[in-house]
């Protein structure tokens, strides 16, 4: 996995898990991902160098700004890929997947054509 993709899925895991616990911790983010816990604590202290998230004293995680705009951009790629290749037919679980993998590499402007063409045909 490319170390952008990479950044990018821990964000947007975050968010999603925001959205869905109300607060997140490193565990809440080994079971959803399925990693190790040294290696999410790694990528963790790696965020926080970053000033993508910060930790309180309580272990809680939170998104910088910084962390939920690149969070928010990547999920709004990866809902509307998903919607897409259901309509096209795709099982929703494949669709979900897919989406992942194409979310990281698509270019700006193809994915803001699908967005505009989501966006007229609704």
């Amino acid at each position: 996995m490319k170390r952008q993709q990479s950044l990018e899925d821990y964000l947007e895991t975050i968010l999603m898990l925001k959205n869905r616990l109300g607060l997140v911790r490193s565990i809440d983010i080994v079971k959803e991902l399925n990693f190790s816990k040294p290696s999410v604590s790694i990528a963790m202290k790696n965020l926080r160098e970053k000033e993508y998230v910060i930790m309180d004293k309580d272990g809680y995680i939170s998104l910088t700004s910084k962390g939920n705009e690149i969070a928010s951009k990547v999920y709004e790629r990866h809902t509307i890929l998903t919607q897409v290749l259901i309509k096209l037919g795709v099982d929703e679980n494949v669709a979900k997947e897919d989406a992942c993998m194409v979310e990281h590499d698509l270019s700006e402007e193809t994915f803001s054509k699908i967005k505009e063409f989501v966006n007229n045909h609704n």
